[in-house]
């Protein structure tokens, strides 16, 4: 699921960020859903820079981060959020899907995604022709431009390449649930591994971006584990690495990680580029900098390489997301019951069990 370059001996280390689906262009009929008319635009302000814990929350991230959100806690995995992939709160359409839905998608079901998605860039495609022409309007146009209107931009900035920027996202509420469920056995001892790095413990919440906490987790870049190392990767950041391959132990590569993080916040100077780096990788972040200097949500903004895509732009935006959610796990997913405080432990209730934090407690005293 997450990619570490290959350039991550020359501090290019990254992991691929962003639980997006590969659709095929092949047609097939679907029926468009009518589009609903916002009652009035929203209106233009400036954006808030506030903090998420210790993270930099920059107010022009803040729709991303409700994507994110709503991806993670929202939209199931049987939903596809056809949106633009720059201005993420202008959402098309959200895709119900057929049947039973797996983690991976049946050849009917992308073929329900892709036909939907070629018709919103129609739809796009020919609203911008007749913008740019003075054409006349129908209903639909309007009720389209009220759309994009309603997210708070101008009709310039959003129509203009606007059909060659919708994207596909599936929803993934399923497996951030169970993402959480499985990080009470790791949270404890995760934090006092950065704890005593002397970097923010919430950082301990990367492997929802990276693997969802799953253990044995594979990319095909060849990254393995919770936190998605490289071998590459791991012999220059991982202790013992050079001996035994260590990345599907997590607690060795939480470390692995500990020991990145901090190396790429001092190359880097703060957090939001740090993060980012674990999937864009030290070297690209520099780059941007050096385009836009420290300014991150600058750089989300404007900064093109084609290295820089949907992955990257979005990471630190849906860690930010991930970091909201399972820190107040109860409040995204209260019908479960899933979550008590006892003694200052947080336990998780999977499938009737009570799955407390055993192996962090134990490794501390």
């Amino acid at each position: 699921m997450r990619m570490w370059l290959s350039s991550a001996i020359a501090m290019g280390l990254s992991a691929c960020g962003g639980q997006t689906i590969a659709l095929r262009e092949e047609p097939r009929i679907h029926t468009p859903s009518p589009l609903a008319v916002p009652a009035a635009p929203r209106k233009l302000h400036k954006p808030v820079t506030t903090y998420s814990g210790l993270f930099l929350k920059p107010g022009d991230l803040e729709p991303a981060v409700e994507f994110w959100r709503n991806v993670y806690v929202k939209w199931r995995r049987s939903e596809v959020v056809l949106h633009d992939d720059r201005h993420l709160n202008v959402i098309y359409e959200v895709i119900r899907l057929p049947g039973y839905v797996d983690e991976s998608l049946t050849s009917e079901q992308k073929d329900i995604v892709s036909r939907r998605r070629n018709f919103w860039k129609a739809q796009l495609a020919v609203l911008e022709s007749k913008v740019r022409y003075n054409a006349p309007l129908n209903a639909g146009d309007r009720e389209l431009i009220a759309r994009l209107e309603s997210s708070g931009r101008t009709l310039a900035i959003l129509l203009s390449g606007a059909a060659e920027r919708v994207h596909a996202q599936r929803g993934t509420r399923e497996r951030f649930k169970r993402g959480i469920e499985i990080s009470a056995g790791y949270d404890r001892r995760f934090r006092k591994i950065f704890r005593d790095a002397g970097l923010p413990e919430d950082l301990a919440y990367l492997p929802h971006v990276e693997s969802s906490f799953q253990p044995a987790a594979r990319s095909s870049a060849g990254a393995v584990g919770m936190w998605q190392f490289t071998k590459a990767a791991a012999k220059r950041f991982m202790p013992g690495s050079h001996r035994a391959d260590r990345r599907l132990d997590p607690y060795a590569s939480a470390v692995g990680a500990a020991n990145y993080l901090g190396y790429a916040y001092g190359m880097l100077g703060n957090w939001p580029a740090a993060i980012t780096s674990y999937n864009h990788g030290i070297n690209g972040m520099k780059r941007a900098q050096s385009q836009f200097g420290p300014d991150f949500a600058r750089i989300v903004q404007n900064y093109a390489s084609p290295a820089f895509g949907f992955a990257s732009r979005n990471y630190y935006a849906q860690f930010l997301a991930a970091r909201e959610i399972a820190s107040d796990p109860a409040q995204y997913f209260p019908e479960e019951g899933m979550y008590a405080e006892k003694n200052g432990l947080r336990n998780v209730n999977v499938n009737g069990n009570t799955l407390a934090p055993l192996n962090a407690a134990a490794a501390e005293k």
